[in-house]
C-alpha cells in the first residue's frame, strides 16, 4: 500500500487517500490527474473499501477508457468498470429495456444525416451535406441540453445560437420533423441512449434500486466538459448518494458550443457539503517558460484557474513570432521543424496547431516542399475534402470543356466555387457550412495568386497545379508532423508545438461575440499552449495572403505576454497602441470606453447586486477620507470588479483602475465585498 501511495506527489497522494465522497479535484494541465484518479481507485479497491465491481469510473472518449482501465490492470485493480457516459447507458439499456417495456430496444444509428434529409423533405427545405451536418450537430446540442423542440426557438434566442443563417424557428421544424421519422423508423441516436437510459431509471424504481446496488462508487473524469443531459444520468446513478469523485479543469472548458457546462465542477461544493477538494497544480509536462506563459495568458481572466508550477528543468524561452502572410508563417514554421528534424527530433513528436482546419493547407504546402511527413488529425487533408475534390473535378471538367473561355480564367473559377455555394462574403456561425466554405476560398485564394505569378497561364495550367500539389501532399506518413485544430489536440502533448494563426478575427474567431464566447476561444489557446513539453512557438499573420494590406494584429490575448516594444505588426514595425474593444476589435473613443475596454454599445456584463454593493461602500469610505467618490474607484472600475469579482490580491491587480496603493488601502475590503456576494 505504501509502495503504491509513495509514488505521488502531495496532492495527488491526498487524492488517492480520499477514498469518501464528495471529491473534487481541480487539476490543471499536465498534473497527473489519471494518475490521482488511478491510485485513489486502486488504493480503495486494495484496502478493501471499494469492491472492484461497483466502482464505475466514467470517461468522454474510448481512447481514455481504455487507458483508465490499463493503468487499473496494472495498479491491481482490474475488476474496475471504466467507461464512457455512452457505453455505460447503453449497457444498461440493452439489459433492461425489454424487461421494463417488453419490447426490443429501438436500432441504434450513429449517424443522423438520413433520417435528418427525409426530415427536411418533409418540410420543403433545400439541404446539401454541410447544412444537414449542421442541423445534427445542433440538435444534439439541443438534446443533451434538455431542449425539446417546441422550445428550441425561444432557447435558441435566449442563448444566440444559429445555424447557418436558418430561421431558430425552421430548425425547431426540422428537429420535430426528426425526432418523427426517427420513431417511425424505429431507430435511436445517440443522445437517445442517455435520455431512454435516464426515463427508464427516472420510472421504474425496481431498475433504478438494482443499478444503485451494482455501483456504489462513482469517479468521473473531465467532469469540465459534462452536460445537463449527463448530470441527470449520474444523478439517478447515485440516487442521493454522495460518493462521487469528479476530476476536471475549468481552463479547458472549450466545449460550451455543444451543451457542456463547466458550472457542474465549479459548483460541485455548493450541491455536495462537506466536498473534499484539491488542487494539483505540478506540471510534469512542460518547462517553466512554457508554464509561465500559460499561466499569465489566464491570469486576471474569468477563466482564470490552478496556477501552474512546472516541474521541469528550465527550457528555451517561448517565441513570438509575426509574419506579413499566412504563407511565409507557414514557411516560417516549416523551416524551424527543419531546423529541429536536423537536431534529432522525430517529426511525429512535432504539432502545428491552429483554429479551424482550413488553416491547415498552408502548412501542408510548406511541408510538402521541404520533404517533411505529416498527417492532420481529426479532418482530412485539405485536397482529400468532399468540397475540394468535387471542386476540383469541376474546374478540371470546366477546363476540358472550354465553355469559360469567354471569361478571364479566374473568374471562371469564382464561376465554378459560385455554382457550388461559394461567395464572397462568408457565411456567419459556425459549423460545416462555415468549414466547407473556408475551403472554397482557399482555393479562389489559390487561383488568384497562381495567376499574379504565371503571367499568361490558363485554367487547364492551374488545374495541373492543384493536381500537382495534391499528388505531393499525399505521400504516406507513419511518423509525421501533426497538423490539428486546438480542439482535436485536447489531451494530446508533443516535444514541440508552434500554434500559428494567433491573430485577431481567428483566436478569438470572428464570430465569437459574446464575453463568454471569447473567453472560450482564450481557454482554446491556452489549451493549445499546454500542450507542449519543451519547445513554444505562437506566430500569427498580418495578412492572409502575400501582397494583401497588413491589417491585422496579433491576438488580443497575446497583451500581456508580449512587451509593448515586441508587439509586431506587420514587417516588424511597432504594433499601434490604439486602445480596442474586447469585444468587437475596434477603435476604443472615450476615456469610459477604454477604461472598460468595450464600445459604449457594448454592455458590461456585471453581477448587478454586487455593483451596488461596491457603490455604497465607495461612498462611505469617500465620505470618511474625505475625497471625491471617483478618487476611490471610479464607475468602470467598479463595473470590471462586479464582473469578474477577483477573489484575491493577484486577479485584483488585473483590473484597470486598481494600482499599488488603491490595493493597499481597498484591497480587503474589495475582496471581502466580492467574497460575500459569492
Amino acid at each position: 500500500m505504501e509502495a503504491l501511495l509513495s509514488a505521488l506527489d502531495p496532492e495527488q497522494r491526498q487524492v488517492a487517500e480520499a477514498l469518501r465522497g464528495p471529491v473534487r479535484v481541480l487539476a490543471g494541465a499536465g498534473t497527473g490527474k489519471t494518475r490521482a484518479i488511478t491510485h485513489r481507485i486502486a488504493h480503495g479497491v486494495l484496502s478493501g473499501v471499494y469492491a472492484p465491481t461497483e466502482v464505475l469510473a466514467v470517461t468522454f472518449t474510448t481512447r481514455a477508457a481504455g487507458e483508465l482501465r490499463q493503468r487499473l490492470r496494472q495498479l491491481g485493480a482490474p475488476g474496475v468498470q471504466a467507461r464512457t457516459f455512452h457505453s455505460a447507458a447503453l449497457r444498461q439499456l440493452r439489459y433492461f429495456w425489454p424487461h421494463v417495456h417488453g419490447a426490443d430496444l429501438p436500432v441504434l444509428t450513429e449517424s443522423k444525416l438520413a433520417m435528418l434529409a427525409a426530415a427536411t423533405r418533409r418540410l420543403g427545405l433545400r439541404a446539401d451535406q454541410a447544412l444537414l451536418r449542421d442541423l445534427a450537430s445542433e440538435i444534439e446540442w439541443a438534446k443533451v441540453s434538455n431542449v425539446g423542440p417546441d422550445d428550441y426557438a425561444r432557447i435558441a434566442g435566449q442563448q444566440a445560437r444559429s445555424v447557418s443563417d436558418q430561421p431558430a424557428d425552421t430548425v425547431g421544424k426540422v428537429f420535430a420533423a426528426y425526432e418523427d421519422v426517427k420513431r417511425e423508423q424505429g431507430r435511436m441516436d445517440m443522445e437517445d441512449v442517455l435520455l431512454l437510459t435516464a426515463g427508464v431509471l427516472a420510472s421504474d424504481e425496481r431498475v433504478a434500486a438494482q443499478v444503485r446496488r451494482q455501483y456504489k462508487w462513482f469517479v468521473v473524469d473531465e467532469f469540465q466538459d459534462v452536460s445537463p443531459l449527463q448530470s441527470a444520468l449520474l444523478d439517478l446513478w447515485l440516487g442521493g448518494r454522495d460518493e462521487l469523485c469528479v476530476v476536471g479543469d475549468p481552463a479547458q472548458t472549450i466545449y460550451s458550443f455543444a451543451g457542456a457546462d463547466a458550472t457542474y465542477l465549479l459548483d460541485f461544493p455548493k450541491r455536495y457539503p462537506g466536498t473534499t477538494s484539491v488542487e494539483l497544480v505540478r506540471n510534469y509536462r512542460s518547462t517553466p517558460q512554457i508554464v509561465a506563459a500559460a499561466n499569465t495568458l489566464l491570469a486576471g481572466s474569468a477563466s482564470a484557474g490552478v496556477e501552474l508550477r512546472s516541474q521541469q528543468p528550465a527550457g528555451a524561452a517561448v517565441r513570438f513570432e509575426g509574419h506579413p502572410d499566412e504563407v511565409a508563417e507557414a514557411a516560417s514554421v516549416a523551416d524551424r521543424i527543419a531546423a529541429l528534424q536536423r537536431k534529432g527530433s522525430a517529426p511525429g513528436q512535432v504539432a502545428v496547431l491552429f483554429r479551424i482546419n482550413a488553416q491547415s493547407e498552408h502548412f501542408e504546402d510548406a511541408l510538402s516542399d521541404r520533404g517533411i511527413p505529416y498527417v492532420v488529425r481529426g479532418a482530412a487533408r485539405f485536397f482529400d475534402r468532399p468540397e475540394v475534390r468535387e471542386a476540383v473535378v469541376r474546374l478540371r471538367g470546366a477546363a476540358r470543356s472550354g465553355e469559360t473561355t469567354d471569361l478571364p480564367w479566374v473568374e471562371a473559377v469564382h464561376g465554378v466555387l459560385g455554382g457550388m455555394g461559394w461567395t464572397e462574403v462568408p457565411p456567419t456561425g459556425r459549423g460545416q457550412v462555415r468549414d466547407r466554405w473556408e475551403s472554397w476560398q482557399a482555393l479562389a485564394t489559390q487561383a488568384e495568386e497562381f495567376h499574379a505569378e504565371h503571367a499568361g497561364s490558363d485554367l487547364g495550367a492551374f488545374v495541373d497545379d492543384l493536381d500537382r500539389r495534391a499528388a505531393e501532399q499525399h505521400a504516406p506518413a507513419a511518423d509525421g508532423v501533426t497538423l490539428a485544430t486546438f480542439h482535436a489536440a485536447k489531451g494530446l502533448e508533443w516535444d514541440a508545438v508552434f500554434c500559428a494563426g494567433v491573430q485577431d478575427g481567428t483566436v478569438p474567431i470572428v464570430y465569437a461575440d459574446t464575453p463568454a464566447a471569447v473567453e472560450e476561444e482564450r481557454r482554446l489557446l491556452y489549451v493549445g499552449v499546454t500542450r507542449a513539453r519543451r519547445d513554444l512557438t505562437v506566430s500569427w499573420a498580418a495578412a492572409r495572403n502575400p501582397g494583401q494590406a497588413a491589417r491585422r494584429q496579433p491576438s488580443r490575448f497575446l497583451a500581456p505576454l508580449l512587451p509593448e516594444r515586441e508587439q509586431p505588426a506587420a514587417g516588424g514595425r511597432a504594433r499601434s497602441k490604439v486602445a480596442r474593444c474586447r469585444e468587437c476589435s475596434q477603435p476604443l473613443g472615450s476615456a469610459a470606453e477604454k477604461k472598460r475596454g468595450r464600445c459604449a454599445h457594448h454592455p458590461v456584463r456585471y453581477d448587478e447586486d454586487l455593483f451596488e454593493r461596491l457603490k455604497t461602500w465607495r461612498r462611505e469610505r469617500a465620505d470618511d477620507d474625505q475625497v471625491p467618490a471617483y478618487v476611490v474607484f471610479t464607475d468602470a472600475t467598479l463595473e470590471l470588479i462586479a464582473e469578474h469579482k477577483p477573489s484575491n490580491e493577484t486577479a485584483l491587480r488585473a483590473i484597470s483602475g486598481v494600482g499599488p496603493s488603491k490595493i493597499e488601502k481597498y484591497g480587503d475590503a474589495v475582496i471581502a465585498l466580492v467574497d460575500t456576494t459569492s
